[in-house]
């Protein structure tokens, strides 16, 4: 596929910053957008202007320290451009980046909880575990600083009591790796709400992976994502065994305690049996 010109860059740019907009992710001035040209250069949206309004001629175009080559006089470069600029030099692959603040990850970031629970297959395949970054003080060098020690294995970010940031191979990725972070911190806090938050098993996990190296995805890469405290990458896909093989193992040891003996169980173990209790009662009663 043919490198975009400068043009179709600045139309997608725009493009997606009506997206963040009419998504409601953005309020006045909030948020910014960027996409590389060249190695040398990038176009960001410039401070002070609504996604809502913002149109390809208020795009601005700087190199990789920041400095305004193109643009109108009156405009200046996004106060977030060193946020978006060190991703750029220092994450392989990406070159456009989304910083807004879409309610429900915005709340888990002011929340101070990631979003790293292995609860939804299509995100463990897509973005494995997303971080929370620690708190920077906007427009300064400490958002990178607290981004970068993530950058390696993420693609997408909870910048704490701040916002949500997002990056791709081009800006419509980076955008739609929002809209799928997005998603699933509404799904998550709506679970909460309900009481309960299923976690995949180990075992379905390990098959989630094995799935991202028979589609030819990035294995070396990847944060992952916990069930519980537990962190499930590749570099346990064939450690350890299967929670689902060790129940049906610890049955048969159960038919050898002895009375007095104590028996260890986990929470999710003692809702199974308490499940499955209850299940046999009612099978019982309806006879």
């Amino acid at each position: 596929m043919a490198e975009k010109t400068e043009r179709e860059l600045r139309a997608e740019i725009v493009e997606v910053c009506l997206k963040i907009y009419n998504n409601g992710w953005v309020a006045a001035n909030d948020g910014n957008v960027s996409a590389m040209i060249d190695d040398n250069h990038a176009i960001c949206t410039p401070t002070g202007i609504s996604k809502g309004k913002i149109t390809t001629d208020m795009l601005i175009k700087v190199d990789m320290d920041g400095n305004m080559i193109e643009g109108e006089k009156e405009l200046k470069p996004s106060s977030e451009i060193k946020m978006h600029l060190d991703i750029l030099k220092n994450k392989p692959g990406v070159t456009s980046v989304v910083h807004a603040h879409p309610p429900y990850s915005t709340a888990y970031a002011v929340a101070g909880i990631p979003l790293d629970q292995c609860i939804l297959p299509e995100i463990v395949i897509s973005l494995g575990h997303i971080p929370l970054t620690k708190y920077g003080t906007p427009s300064t060098f400490e958002i990178p600083d607290s981004v970068r020690e993530h950058l390696k294995e993420n693609f997408v970010f909870l910048l704490e009591n701040h916002g949500a940031l997002s990056t791709g191979e081009n800006v419509f990725q980076a955008y739609y790796r929002m809209e799928s972070m997005e998603l699933f911190a509404k799904i998550d806090s709506i679970a909460r709400s309900l009481g309960n938050v299923n976690s995949i098993s180990e075992g379905n996990v390990k098959k989630l992976l094995k799935l991202r190296t028979q589609w030819g995805m990035d294995t070396e890469n990847f944060s992952g994502c916990r069930i519980g405290d537990r962190l499930m990458n590749y570099s346990n896909l064939e450690n350890g065994s299967d929670p689902e093989n060790n129940n049906k193992n610890r049955v048969a040891d159960y038919n050898l305690l002895q009375d007095n003996d104590k028996i260890i169980l986990t929470r999710k173990e003692l809702q199974d049996i308490i499940e499955s209790t209850v299940k046999s009662i009612l099978r019982e009663i309806n006879r």
